[in-house]
């Protein structure tokens, strides 16, 4: 991992300062797997598209730079991760599911069971019928009745 800096410049900016003095404004945190392992490898682009720095794990990095990445990627990446599956309109398709969400309670119209994709590790990515991709971290982890109501469709 090369040794860097970053801070905002006033228009709110990332900018990168890397080891040799050289700074690049307007620098973009890319996760390399943002599903399956969102803490590792992580890739500085500039504003040409060119990867600038690569960070191994984002939790090994000063807080205060770590805090900046996290925000930054927060603005950028909207994936709610469900945490319960309170009901679902009918176990036909298009259904409409209520659920809680890290981001809150919500309801989300599900086209088709094709929109449910398995992924590694438990792990289940829903599409609804607007484009927004909920998450399912583990699917063991979801209370059974939820489980119950997902089986419906699996």
């Amino acid at each position: 991992m090369a040794e860097f800096r970053l801070r905002r410049d006033p228009f709110g900016r990332l900018v990168l300062r890397l080891s040799d003095g050289t700074e690049h404004a307007g620098v973009v945190p890319v996760r390399a797997f943002p599903i399956a392992a969102p803490d590792e490898g992580l890739a500085l682009v500039g504003a040409e598209g060119h990867e600038l720095a690569w960070v191994d794990r984002i939790d090994a990095l000063p807080a205060e730079q770590r805090a900046l990445l996290e925000e930054d990627l927060a603005s950028r990446e909207f994936v709610p991760r469900i945490l319960a599956i309170r009901a679902v309109s009918s176990f036909a398709t298009p259904s409409t599911w209520s659920v809680d969400t890290d981001r809150g309670p919500t309801e989300l119209v599900l086209e088709g069971e094709e929109d449910i994709r398995r992924l590694a590790r438990g792990m289940l990515l829903i599409a609804d019928r607007d484009g927004v991709h909920y998450l399912v971290r583990d699917l063991n982890a979801l209370d059974r009745s939820s489980r119950r109501l997902l089986d419906r469709f699996l």
